[in-house]
């Protein structure tokens, strides 16, 4: 921790929202031009949904790797190379010629993306005590959490106006503002290690990820937090398809109904602060993965037997994903709380979970797409119900 003015203290918190949107910006702003995306480069709908499993998968993977990086040399010097990743990769995904090569390059993509996620996370973890934390992290999702509510209808905007490719584009001229901004705003919270290059020797990194996969204080809310999200991955992957193919919506009006699944996350988030005066944060994160389950289940009814019609599936995904706004913030503060030194490790595995899940439960409702809701629903479903297993047996105790 170190002392700083308030107007160090909103920059820190701008900064950090910027880079955490990364993720949700690059794989929302193209929702709407999957099946577009899909017609043009001649794929199949499950290899065009494979580009946003890749990018799920190198948003995990990455994360070992900058975490550790971050601890030994600073916060600033990856966030520098990762910058310049995306900004590279994401032209190179604007000119693809074929399905298999924006899978590589979502891929490569997503290690550069994902810097900005386990690196914010850890800057909290050296700037702000715990009693901060929380209103700082409700903060910075309400920064990030524009990217989610604004992408998809600016990515509808851009498909409409100047076709999928500009999606892109932007998205590397975002890289460019993000790379300035680091440069000018954001102080250095880490010192620079002293234990030598050792530190980030294959045999220490892995170990320390071992360490910390044995202790049940950081397994337990990762994993649930982890899952919880999941079932959002799987949400997005089959979204598209469900709500433009098989409901006919636009691909404005699906933009306008993402966001309000974004909107959802950012008012309970919002939420959570004032639950937090009353509340412990163990309890409220069973409050929202109840009301997941609750609607899952519902959701996964709907899915497969059509009962409901577009309401139900609409209503149900909003209690689904909007929970995700009383167990993340939560779950991050509980997982990072004993961890100071190695916070950057332990963001980084943090991430490895809940984006490696995703990837998972984005593969799923991906293989298992069959032209209907029923794999969407049911990959959501199965997400919630492990959560709360996982609530019930590995946090019990914490």
């Amino acid at each position: 921790m170190y002392p700083m003015t308030q107007a160090i203290r909103i920059k820190i918190i701008l900064v950090l929202g910027l880079l955490s949107s990364f993720g949700p910006l690059a794989i929302d702003i193209y929702l709407p031009a999957l099946p577009t995306i899909s017609a043009d480069l001649g794929a199949t709908e499950a290899a065009i949904q494979g580009t946003l499993a890749a990018f799920l998968l190198g948003f995990a993977l990455g994360q070992g790797i900058h975490g550790p990086l971050s601890d030994r040399y600073g916060r600033k010097p990856p966030l520098y190379m990762a910058l310049g990743l995306f900004i590279v990769t994401s032209a190179g995904c604007a000119m693809a010629a074929s399905a298999d090569a924006l899978i590589l390059l979502r891929f490569l993509q997503s290690l550069g993306a994902c810097a900005g996620v386990v690196i914010a996370r850890a800057v909290i973890r050296d700037s702000f005590d715990n009693s901060e934390a929380a209103p700082v992290y409700a903060t910075m999702m309400l920064v990030s959490g524009l990217a989610p509510i604004l992408a998809p209808l600016i990515g509808a905007q851009i498909l409409l106006l100047f076709g999928w490719r500009a999606m892109f584009w932007l998205l590397a001229l975002v890289g460019v503002i993000a790379l300035i901004s680091v440069r000018l705003l954001l102080p250095e919270s880490r010192k620079v290690g002293s234990e030598g290059p050792r530190a980030l020797s294959f045999g220490n990194v892995l170990g320390g990820y071992f360490n910390l996969l044995r202790q049940r204080q950081f397994m337990g809310p990762a994993l649930v937090a982890s899952l919880a999200t999941a079932g959002m991955f799987a949400y997005i992957t089959g979204s598209p398809f469900v709500f433009i193919e098989l409901h006919g919506l636009a691909p404005a009006s699906y933009g306008l109904l993402f966001g309000a699944n974004a909107v959802a996350i950012l008012l309970l988030a919002q939420i959570n602060g004032r639950f937090l005066l009353n509340y412990n944060k163990r309890r409220i994160i069973t409050v929202g993965i109840s009301c997941q389950l609750i609607a899952a289940l519902i959701l996964f009814v709907a899915g497969i037997s059509g009962w409901g019609g577009l309401p139900v599936l609409i209503g149900c995904l909003l209690v689904y994903v909007g929970s995700v706004g009383l167990i993340g913030p939560n779950a991050t503060i509980l997982a990072m709380a004993p961890y100071s030194v190695n916070a950057g490790a332990a963001s980084a595995l943090f991430g490895m979970l809940q984006f490696g899940l995703g990837a998972i439960a984005a593969t799923a409702a991906s293989l298992l797409a069959d032209g209907t809701a029923g794999p969407m629903c049911g990959t959501i479903a199965t997400c919630a119900i492990l959560a709360v297993l996982i609530r019930g047996t590995v946090m019990r105790r914490i």
